[in-house]
Formats: C-alpha cells, sequence, structure tokens
C-alpha cells in the first residue's frame, strides 16, 4: 500500500486522539489527586490505583479480539461515548456517602475501557497505512500521546486548583463526545471474520492463536514482555505512586501550590514522552532494533539523581525540580524504546493477527502495574521520613532487568 502518511482517515484517528486521550488524562489525573486530597493515604491510594488497573488487563484482550472481528471505527466510536456516560455518571452520584468505592468503579471502568481501546488504535495503523510508515505513524500516535498527557494534568491541575472537581468533569465529558462524534466519518478497511461457535469460545481459541504465535514463532517478544513486566513492577510503579505522594505529602510545598505543581510533573512526564516520540519520528531511519536495549539502560539510570537528592537536601522545591526533571528523562527513553517495539511487531505479525498480538502484549505488560501501585502504596507508608530508600531501591531493581534486556536485543 503506497500512500502517504496523513491520509484523510488517519488525521481523523490522529485529531480524535488528541480530544480522547486529552481528556483520559485529565480525569485520570483528577479522580486519584481527590481521592488522596481527602484521605493523605499513600496505600489508599496505591490499592485503588491498583483496583482500576485489573479491567484494563482484562479487557485489553477483548479489545484485541473485537478490533479483529469488528469494524475498528465502531469500536473507537462506541467506547468514547461510554466513556462520557461514565463520567455523567459519577459526577451526578460523587456526593454520596461511599465516595472511596464510586471512585474505585469509576477508575476502574475508565481504565478498562482504555485497555479495550488501545489495541484497536494501534491495529487500526496496518490497515491504514504501508510497512513504510509505520514508525513514523507509531511515532505521531506516540506524539499525540504525550501531547494530550502534558496538556490534560496541567490544565486539570490548574482548573482542579481554581474550580474544584466538577469543571474538569465537565470538560472531559465534552473531550469524549467530540472525539466520538469525530470518529464516526473515519472510514477504516475491514474484512469480516467468522466466529468459530460461541463468543467465548472464539476469545479464548484467538488468544490462544496469538500466544502460540509469541512463543513459538517470535520468541523474542515473550522475553521482550517479560522485561517490560519486570520495568512496569519496579520503576513505572514506583514513579506513578511516588510522583503524587511526595509532592502533595512529603516535600512540604506550599499547600495552595501542591495540586498545581503535581500538575506539572505529570506534565513533565508528558513532555517526556513528547520529546521521545519527535525524536523517534525524526530518527527511524536509525533506531536499529538491535540497539533497542540502550534506551531501557538509560530509562532506569535516570531514577538515581531524584533518590541522591532525596537523602542529601531537604528543600523541598529542589527535590521537586530533581523529581521532575528524572521524570521526563525516563519518559523520553522509555517512548523511544515503545515506538522501536510497536513498529517491530506490527511488521512481524500477520494482518489478521495484528489486534490480538497487540491486546496480548498490553495485558501482559498491565499485570504488573497494580502489584506494582500496591506494592510502593504499601512501601511509602511503612517507609515515611526515608522516602529516598524506596527510590533507590527502585533504580537498582530496574538498572539490573534493564541490563538483561539489552543482552536479549544484542543476541537479537
Amino acid at each position: 500500500m503506497n500512500q502517504k502518511l496523513f491520509s484523510k482517515d488517519f488525521t481523523l484517528v490522529v485529531i480524535g486522539q488528541i480530544i480522547s486521550l486529552f481528556g483520559n488524562a485529565a480525569i485520570r489525573f483528577a479522580l486519584p489527586l481527590y481521592l488522596l486530597n481527602l484521605t493523605g493515604s499513600s496505600a489508599l491510594y496505591g490499592t485503588v490505583t491498583a483496583c482500576a488497573f485489573i479491567p484494563a488487563i482484562l479487557l485489553s484482550p477483548v479489545g484485541g479480539i473485537v478490533a479483529d472481528r469488528v469494524n475498528k471505527r465502531n469500536v473507537m466510536v462506541i467506547l468514547d461515548f461510554v466513556t462520557a456516560a461514565v463520567i455523567l455518571t459519577f459526577s451526578l452520584l460523587k456526593n454520596e456517602e461511599n465516595l472511596v468505592p464510586l471512585l474505585t468503579v469509576t477508575l476502574m471502568l475508565l481504565y478498562g475501557i482504555a485497555g479495550a481501546y488501545q489495541p484497536t488504535v494501534q491495529a487500526s495503523i496496518p490497515a491504514l497505512l504501508g510497512q513504510e510508515h509505520f514508525i513514523a505513524a507509531n511515532s505521531v500516535i506516540n506524539i499525540v500521546s504525550s501531547f494530550a498527557s502534558l496538556a490534560g494534568p496541567v490544565l486539570g491541575g490548574i482548573l482542579y486548583s481554581a474550580c474544584g472537581l466538577e469543571p474538569v468533569l465537565r470538560v472531559c465529558m465534552v473531550c469524549f463526545t467530540l472525539s466520538a462524534v469525530m470518529e464516526i466519518f473515519i472510514r477504516i478497511p475491514f474484512r469480516s471474520q467468522t466466529l468459530d461457535g460461541g463468543i467465548l469460545k472464539t476469545a479464548g481459541s484467538d488468544f490462544a492463536e496469538s500466544i502460540r504465535f509469541i512463543r513459538k514463532e517470535k520468541p523474542v517478544i515473550g522475553k521482550v514482555l517479560l522485561a517490560i513486566c519486570g520495568m512496569n513492577l519496579f520503576l513505572s510503579a514506583m514513579i506513578m505512586v511516588a510522583l503524587p505522594y511526595l509532592i502533595t505529602e512529603v516535600l512540604n510545598l506550599e499547600a495552595a501550590q501542591t495540586n498545581r505543581l503535581y500538575g506539572f510533573a505529570e506534565g513533565a512526564l508528558a513532555a517526556g514522552g513528547l520529546a521521545g516520540g519527535i525524536g523517534a519520528g525524526m530518527s527511524a531511519d536509525r533506531l536499529a532494533i538491535q540497539k533497542a536495549g540502550n534506551s531501557v539502560i538509560a530509562c532506569a539510570a535516570c531514577v538515581f539523581p531524584a533518590g541522591v537528592s532525596l537523602l542529601l537536601f531537604s528543600s523541598g522545591m529542589l527535590n521537586y525540580i530533581v523529581l521532575t526533571v528524572c521524570c521526563f528523562f525516563v519518559m523520553v527513553c522509555s517512548t523511544l524504546f515503545a515506538v522501536q517495539m510497536m513498529s517491530f511487531i506490527q511488521t512481524e505479525t500477520p494482518q489478521h493477527l495484528i489486534g490480538k498480538v497487540m491486546a496480548v502484549i498490553f495485558t501482559v505488560s498491565m499485570c504488573a502495574q497494580p502489584l506494582g501501585t500496591a506494592f510502593y502504596g504499601a512501601l511509602f507508608e511503612i517507609c515515611k521520613g526515608v522516602e529516598y530508600a524506596v527510590v533507590l531501591f527502585s533504580g537498582v531493581v530496574s538498572v539490573l532487568i534493564a541490563a538483561g534486556t539489552k543482552n536479549i536485543f544484542k543476541r537479537f
């Protein structure tokens, strides 16, 4: 398929992603922060966040199977409309007494929908573009995701600090509704696949087929997945818990500024993803898969300055700056690695399996996330006063995992 990168349909996918992911970033920033502000408990924050990942893990394979058997455009439209409805329901019920269960269920639904949504987006790229555009297209999707994640927490933090949660909820509802309406006009080539028996039997056979493909035909993908799980468990989960907890509860920053500063820190993560996506797009021809391990090593090494700063300095603002800068570079390196991996998998996977294989990858890589957030939530609670030890522990384990990942790619 020889065509330009920004065709009408791919452009609509990109614009829809900008709007939808902005709303997603803002709502997933505001709701956990709302819980942390009310309770001040890192353990509860980590537990609720961990619970939120469970539906994402369970629904990601379903999303991949559906992406291969249903028109991908329809999947994206329906899921965006459903997300808007979930936020509206939370907005109407949030003044009830049982806020923690309600917020937990809402986050579980939002993460579950996102888990089903992302394999569909990734599977649409091979359907819309030729192989020569895969790296560039994945770079664009990552840039869009990072830009939305940058704007979402920053603007969400400002709006939340100034006006409270309700305006954030309204803005997010509008975002998902607009995205759904725009996606109606996308035309994605689709070839129907028949169901082999019932839905559950088909889902089981599809999932087993994608596992066989990864294990027997492309075992390197399985090895890399194990490494990604380790990094998610010991690095990504630590950052997810550490950022809100350290900034709002530990660093002794001015109380009126903590939510806004946390929003800027989340924005720095997204800015790192944006920079990494742009870098991947500009150097697409030079991103050899054999050197992908270097990005993982650099990602793990970026954790240590934050831990050392917490150990040596008492200034809350200095520690905040160091932590934010470290998170920026972690995301630069991890995004470079993610673009390489997605492009490699899309190139090596047959068209009829792409959605299912992507779903397996998202599912397995996410499995470590809830365990990690619950683990670090409890660990930060136990290590009050010596939070630097938790950060340095994360760095040491992550470097060991990254070294093993580099060896996998050297042999490959």
